[in-house]
């Protein structure tokens, strides 16, 4: 079974803060953003995977009661909707630590990639690599997931690079979501970077992507979304529109790796297709933030890549939340740029380094992600007829999460009303 049979009801009692995200409609824009619907002293009751009721203790005592249900004294904690990461890279083989060393010594992305490292070098891993192994290492990382709070995972191929191996990559997705305790988001990344041999037949590559793995991967339905990395050494706005639109002919929303490295008109592309996100986006334009601004699409934002690359210019979150658009935060979790899994820290450095208020970074990396995800109606709020997704986080204030920078404050996750992650087993004065 890919999730554990959830116990008949859970009543998580007194929290010092039960952030339920409960307010105004999603996505959260400006001053909505800060709307964590805040129940100081609160309780949640669980019953069959969903969230039954949420209030006071002693309202919902006789409730709990009347369906026997395991009590978690909350005292002193945080109670929260689990994380909802909307950009990670999840399934690869092996790591980029020599890249990493290369960085450091002062080699750009570019030149290592010229160097025969960057995403090429996942992709002869990945080539090599068994179903089996790909999926024991993505396990792994799952757990560590889990462990600090998440609950939903986007999943994107792309060290593939080729339609055997995308293929493979996704069927390794889709095993993961049979095996894991997380609900898995998978999405195809075909077009992330030329495969070695088609620097003078680009077309040739996206051909293939377009008439061959787009339509067998719609119609084993092994992805939900599309996306395209729109930037310098990848793709352009034009090869990414042809295999965006391709995708959507064949059911796949698209989403758009935008402006990470310089401006190359990837989020108007992203606007122009009616993306669910534009992810990056370092590099905007005043006139890209007023349009951004106006549309549906999800302004993701990735810092923990900015960190990783060294990089001292960050998204203007800001800037993109003043004037309007709906914002989420992301992990980008893969080897090369961002090898982070803990959501905790990447609210620690949207605060820090991008200017987001602590409410603001909480509602990016649940509600505002699940919509994103096209899964707001289930996801990213505990309200009743919710699915039971949420995190017992160690403090006693929710913005203590952040301040505590590179922590691991979550003691308790549960995905469909089932306990996926515990540290409370031992612990004086908890009970589960």
């Amino acid at each position: 079974m890919p999730f554990p049979a959830p116990p008949a009801a859970l009543f998580f009692r007194d929290a010092e803060q039960l952030l339920t995200l409960a307010g105004p409609p999603p996505p959260r824009r400006g001053r909505d953003l800060e709307e964590l619907g805040i129940v100081t002293g609160g309780s949640v009751l669980v019953s069959n995977g969903r969230v039954a009721a949420v209030g006071r203790a002693r309202d919902l005592r006789a409730e709990a009661r009347r369906l026997k249900a395991r009590t978690l004294d909350c005292r002193g904690q945080v109670v929260m909707p689990g994380f909802v990461d909307s950009h990670t890279h999840l399934v690869f083989a092996g790591s980029r630590v020599e890249d990493y060393v290369r960085r450091l010594r002062g080699a750009s992305y570019e030149e290592i990639a010229r160097a025969g490292g960057g995403i090429r070098s996942t992709a002869r891993l990945v080539a090599g690599a068994s179903p089996r192994s790909l999926a024991a290492q993505a396990l792994k990382f799952l757990e560590q997931f889990a462990a600090c709070g998440t609950t939903t995972v986007e999943v994107k191929t792309g060290y593939g690079l080729d339609v055997a191996s995308e293929i493979k990559l996704l069927r390794v997705i889709r095993q993961l979501g049979r095996r894991s305790k997380i609900e898995l988001v998978p999405t195809l990344l075909a077009a992330h970077a030329l495969p070695a041999g088609f620097e003078k037949r680009r077309k040739a590559y996206l051909d293939q992507i377009i008439q061959r793995l787009i339509p067998f991967v719609a119609r084993k339905r092994l992805a939900e979304f599309i996306d395209c990395f729109c930037d310098r050494s990848a793709f352009s706005a034009a090869e990414c529109r042809r295999v965006l639109a391709a995708g959507a002919a064949h059911g796949l929303v698209p989403r758009v790796h935008a402006e990470q490295l310089e401006r190359t008109g990837g989020a108007r592309l992203a606007l122009e297709l009616g993306a669910a996100s534009a992810d990056h986006l370092d590099h905007l334009t005043a006139a890209d933030i007023r349009a951004l601004a106006r549309s549906q699409t999800i302004a993701t934002f990735l810092p923990g890549s900015n960190l990783h690359l060294g990089l001292s210019r960050y998204a203007p979150a800001r800037r993109l939340i003043d004037a309007g658009a709906a914002v989420a935060l992301a992990t980008d979790f893969n080897p090369g740029t961002s090898p982070t899994l803990n959501m905790q820290f990447i609210l620690s450095l949207a605060c820090s380094q991008m200017h987001l208020t602590p409410a603001e970074a909480i509602t990016a990396t649940t509600l505002n992600a699940a919509w994103s995800l096209g899964r707001v109606n289930r996801l990213g709020s505990l309200e009743p007829s919710k699915q039971a997704d949420l995190v017992v986080m160690d403090v006693d204030d929710y913005r203590k999460i952040l301040y505590y920078f590179a922590w691991n404050h979550c003691v308790l996750t549960v995905k469909r009303g089932g306990v996926i992650y515990s540290r409370l087993n031992g612990e004086p004065g908890k009970k589960y």
